[in-house]
């Protein structure tokens, strides 16, 4: 059985807003992050955010994704925050050392911010 995942997205001027709420594990990170990577489309000067604040847990697998995203869009001139995390999220992220290669921020705001 899937465990309940929703990604939105919103455009904001050039930047794209990925908003994800509930649960990225090992039954729906493939899915989810095919999805992602079929609506990024192409990887060239794009700026993208994602923005955690409904999501509550999340795997390595889809850490993995995450990385590989950040490291897609650098090869291609983009950027990429990541915003709004739950603290036991941003713990997780923080033990895997993903908050030092990607920048991370508390509100999406500050990411917009940064990116105008």
């Amino acid at each position: 059985m899937e465990t309940l995942i929703e990604v939105g997205k919103r455009d904001q001027g050039n930047i794209m807003i990925f908003d994800f709420a509930w649960e990225l594990d090992e039954t729906n990170a493939d899915k989810t992050f095919t999805d992602v990577y079929e609506k990024i489309w192409d990887f060239s000067d794009k700026n993208i955010i994602f923005n955690l604040a409904g999501l509550k847990y999340l795997n390595s697998k889809s850490i993995g994704y995450i990385a590989d995203v950040f490291s897609n869009l650098e090869e291609n001139d983009g950027k990429m925050y990541i915003s709004n995390c739950d603290e036991g999220v941003k713990d997780v992220l923080e033990l895997v050392g993903i908050t030092t290669i990607i920048p991370t921020v508390d509100e999406e705001k500050e990411a917009l911010e940064a990116l105008a």
